[in-house]
């Protein structure tokens, strides 16, 4: 039986994780090559991405979830339709979302990263820089994917029509100056700075003497909150921090002047910054509106119909070439929100469902031949038990629980092919990775779906002897943000979603019984 299973095993692994040649680029998405002729270019449009983690797209776990590398080239192919010169630079962290991984993570996040890799090419990658997210797996790895790469301290000149495009990667302020320079000395028109660094920590770059870049673009968050938004600071040298996870691209537009000089930053649209921000804070209530618990059907439609218009709107202003002032080199900063109503790259699409597809058969190869069970609770400490010891006492629970979302969690994640993603799996079963849970993908059955012990904690001392001393009686909101974050669940308000799960039997009480029907006596442990 070994070999058999050995066997299989290395045939999933090299279906999935064995190096692949990209899927070929189409001409005008070669990297510096615009649609038309590039002497007469009067402006370039860059794209900028950083600080992706890994993502190939949002977990679905919310309505109008954020993100995506299909839409991302999706923005950049449209762009390339058009008579400007298009670049697409990359600024590093994006291959990896954690700096170390257990062993039963590796197949699925190389896998993922060779994934993002061949979408970056299709999107004709000009130039990328490398941060600690991107070297998860060696330098070995990284260089191994064959991706335009720019050491920290060094320097790439990349054509945009007449101009060229100095891109400088740089890890502390004095090599950011050096490099800067350089790039100005070998004639770079406009210099690009990707510092792997924090906003709060680029800024302060952005004040050092004698810096000689036009941007500067800072390639991780501080903290998981410090990426949920989209920054940039003004400062002489402006500092741009795209939202992470892939959610976001910077779009820089270049405006030519008559004669070749410094580029001057300019610092915004008026009308249009205002009616997109305007449009932005319509869409997000709308947002909140939508992901209500229990929002009628035919009214959510209508609410999604009107979000999806405002996308539209604001899509449009972004994407229109802003005013230029004549005989000035000037340039302009913009966020492009991938949200979720804008369509993505039929190609980049296929890569994502390709990998969905292999991630799932691979994992669960993994798991069957070196998966490990969770170690047992420590002497005293409860282990899980699963529902139906739960039952024996609290049958009253069971209606409000079985009418919940919770108890379709595993169903949400077969429906969309993802029950064996490690990224998904977490939230959808009843203990996993717990002391007296479950460890391994091929021993989910019977740990389905968000349990009782998810909320309550593990039950068997509370099975054996009931009491309010050895279980959770009332979870409270910190328990629940554990599974229901910004990323996953971004417009989680715990007092509007707790009525959901909460009825008669389960935090309220059991309606009085008919007359003439006897009521249930007194129940151990009852909550």
């Amino acid at each position: 039986m070994r070999p058999v299973l050995l066997a299989a095993l290395a045939g999933v692994v090299l279906t999935g994780c064995m190096r692949k040649d990209p899927p070929p680029r189409p001409p005008e998405a070669e990297a510096g090559t615009p649609a038309t002729s590039a002497s007469s270019a009067t402006g370039a449009i860059l794209f900028l991405s950083a600080d992706t983690q890994g993502y190939l797209g949002p977990c679905g776990c919310s309505e109008n979830m954020r993100g995506g590398i299909a839409r991302a080239a999706f923005q950049v192919r449209e762009a390339r339709k058009g008579a400007l010169p298009v670049l697409y630079v990359d600024g590093g962290n994006s291959l990896f979302g954690e700096a170390t991984l257990k062993p039963g993570q590796v197949p699925q996040e190389e896998l993922k990263a060779k994934a993002l890799a061949d979408a970056m090419r299709m999107m004709g990658l000009a130039a990328r820089a490398t941060g600690p997210l991107d070297d998860t797996r060696g330098a070995g790895f990284r260089e191994g994917l064959g991706l335009p790469e720019v050491a920290p301290g060094a320097v790439k000149l990349v054509a945009a029509g007449p101009r060229k495009v100095g891109v400088v990667a740089a890890d502390t302020a004095e090599q950011l100056v050096a490099t800067s320079a350089r790039a100005r000395a070998e004639g770079a028109d406009f210099v690009l700075a990707l510092v792997d660094l924090p906003l709060e920590e680029a800024q302060k770059v952005a004040d050092t003497p004698g810096l000689a870049a036009d941007l500067l673009v800072a390639t991780r968050s501080a903290t998981e909150l410090a990426g949920e938004q989209n920054r940039l600071v003004r400062s002489a040298v402006p500092v741009v921090a795209p939202q992470s996870k892939g959610r976001s691209l910077v779009r820089v537009d270049l405006a030519y002047a008559p004669q070749p000089g410094r580029f001057t930053f300019q610092k915004g649209q008026g009308d249009t910054d205002r009616e997109v921000a305007a449009l932005e804070q319509r869409a997000a209530l709308l947002d909140k509106e939508i992901n209500l618990p229990g929002i009628d059907p035919q009214l959510k439609a209508l609410k999604q119909a009107k979000r999806d218009e405002l996308v539209a709107r604001k899509q449009a202003l972004l994407t229109t070439p802003p005013a230029t002032t004549p005989d000035v080199n000037g340039f302009t900063v913009r966020f492009v929100p991938l949200e979720s109503g804008l369509p993505s790259l039929p190609e980049a699409q296929s890569l994502v469902a390709k990998y969905d597809a292999e991630v799932g058969k691979l994992n669960l190869a993994w798991a069957k031949e070196h998966g490990q069970d969770c170690p047992a609770p420590a002497p005293g400490k409860a282990a899980f038990v699963g529902n139906e010891p739960c039952r024996t006492c609290h049958e009253d629970a069971f209606p409000m629980w079985e009418k919940s979302k919770h108890h379709h969690a595993w169903e949400t994640l077969e429906e969309v092919g993802k029950q064996f993603h490690l990224n998904c799996v977490g939230c959808h079963v009843t203990g996993w990775e717990q002391p007296g849970g479950v460890c391994r993908l091929d021993k989910v059955a019977g740990r389905e779906d968000v349990g009782c012990e998810s909320c309550h904690g593990p039950g068997s001392l509370h099975a054996d002897e009931p009491s309010t001393d050895n279980i959770v009686a009332a979870p409270g909101e910190a328990l629940c943000v554990t599974c229901h974050n910004p990323e996953n669940s971004p417009h989680f308000d715990f007092a509007t979603y707790l009525p959901r799960i909460l009825g008669p039997g389960h935090g309220q009480p059991v309606a009085a019984p008919s007359k003439g029907k006897p009521a249930d006596g007194p129940k151990p442990g009852g909550r």
